[in-house]
């Protein structure tokens, strides 16, 4: 099954067309991939999910509901999920609160209208929302009310980022911190601008790393995503990395900032003079960035979102130290085998030779570098590894390499039952059939890949 590229689309927005990214800080030795990065297996019954709420490239008067298990391969769980009563929602950021309620906050205009308001709804499961109010920035004079984001301190308060530009000169937009001042987040302290990070700066995202606040921010002169960091919420912020630092390129905006199961930090930007969504990771706290990847599948249709992490009950899992064999989700007929060593997917029938019968037979053991993980084992006792991106059966030489090489994570399949392979070492890369073949390739975002990536552990053959 071929994969394809997202289409690209265009923005149409007030800015000038972006140039394409710098050149990028990459770490390893693997092309495009961090020579450190590990995927990081959830414990057994348990997943990571992660959720988005973003308007469309075509429509900024709904949003849809996606979510992943590995903030990559992200899948539509509701579309048109949530159309405000009036008005447009744009720039929405989502976060979930100690009630046990999905929030979102909004911008409520396009960006040719003056905005003064910024809008809330809320949800218990994440497809259905109710809308609560637009609230008025008691901002004078104000002109736009932008891209409010969501912070919760470590303390537990709830805050709102906006930006916001009054009418002398609208275009030139300052952050301001909002705190809510109930926990029904109906009341809001008066706004104070963020100190440090100054005027003209856009889509103010933060994070805080133990007792530090780290601040992304889009520099709406130079068009670059700006990085710099306090020792208080309020600030002052001390702007230290400018200009094309990240090597993520220019004409970027919205960034949200998320940690991986595995430490790494991952950013999330809305590349709006190219029409694609962005992603890139960091293994040294924020100093250096993966080359910038184009996320799968909504890349040009998903626009400016903030990301929330969950550990949920339900993943998938798998009776170690037992003997299954391996169905594939969307050819029900035919079952990993390996063949002169290569794991391929051939038809294997009741009438199929014992030979057969057992060269599609496995044993299921904890992974070689993660407990949490699976590793599979043939009947000689050769491990089930990626070579070449290729599925193959070889010895364990005892090395940590191989070990990787041989470690997958359990993630949800795309139908009831059945299980993707993840990568341990090549995180967001699956194990799926291609010509019935087994690789490790890197999602599209298309079912088609899913359904190819899924199988379902079943009575062994042997």
């Amino acid at each position: 099954m071929t994969t394809r590229p997202p289409a690209p689309s265009r923005r149409a927005l007030l800015r000038a067309m972006a140039v394409l990214p710098a050149a990028a800080l990459v770490l390893g030795e693997a092309p495009g991939l961090l020579g450190t990065a590990l995927a990081a297996a959830p414990a057994a019954g348990s997943a990571t999910r992660y959720t988005i709420v973003p308007f469309l490239n075509s429509n900024d008067g709904t949003v849809n509901v996606y979510q992943s298990d590995d903030a990559t391969d992200f899948r539509l769980l509701q579309s048109s999920a949530y159309t405000p009563p009036s008005n447009r929602i744009r720039d929405a950021s989502v976060f979930k609160h100690t009630n046990g309620y999905y929030y979102v906050t909004y911008t409520t205009h396009t960006w040719q209208d003056a905005s003064t308001t910024i809008g809330f709804a809320r949800s218990s499961d994440r497809v259905n929302w109710t809308f609560l109010y637009d609230y008025t920035v008691p901002i004078a004079n104000l002109s736009r009310a932008w891209a409010p984001e969501w912070f919760v301190d470590s303390d537990g308060s709830v805050n709102v980022i906006v930006s916001c530009s009054v009418t002398s000169d609208e275009w030139i937009f300052t952050p301001y911190l909002l705190k809510a001042t109930n926990s029904a987040l109906t009341a809001w302290s008066s706004p104070v601008a963020l100190s440090g990070i100054g005027s003209n700066h856009i889509d103010t995202y933060i994070v805080k790393v133990g007792s530090t606040y780290h601040a992304f921010t889009k520099n709406e002169t130079a068009k670059y995503i700006e990085y710099g960091t306090a020792s208080s919420l309020a600030g002052p912020y001390t702007i230290t990395r400018t200009g094309d630092w990240a090597g993520w390129g220019s004409y970027r905006e919205g960034p949200s900032v998320i940690q991986l199961d595995n430490g790494a930090w991952r950013i999330f930007f809305d590349g709006y003079g190219d029409g694609n969504y962005y992603y890139s990771d960091s293994y040294d706290s924020f100093a250096t960035w993966s080359a910038p990847k184009a996320l799968p599948g909504i890349s040009g249709t998903a626009r400016h979102f903030t990301v929330i992490k969950e550990t949920v009950t339900g993943g998938p899992t798998l009776t170690k130290n037992a003997t299954r064999s391996f169905r594939s989700g969307n050819y029900t007929t035919r079952y990993w085998q390996e063949q002169s060593a290569l794991l391929n997917l051939p038809v294997v029938t009741s009438s199929s030779t014992t030979a057969e019968k057992q060269a599609s037979t496995f044993t299921v053991v904890a992974g070689l570098a993660d407990a949490n993980a699976y590793s599979f084992r043939d009947a000689a006792g050769n491990y089930l590894r990626h070579y070449s991106f290729r599925g193959r059966f070889d010895a364990n030489d005892g090395t940590a390499s191989f070990a990787k090489d041989a470690t997958f994570i359990a993630r949800t399949g795309s139908a009831s039952g059945s299980v993707r392979f993840e990568s341990y070492n090549y995180p967001g890369y699956y194990l799926r059939h291609y010509n019935y073949q087994l690789r490790v390739e890197q999602p599209d975002g298309t079912d088609l890949f899913r359904q190819d990536s899924s199988f379902v552990a079943a009575t062994a053959w042997a």
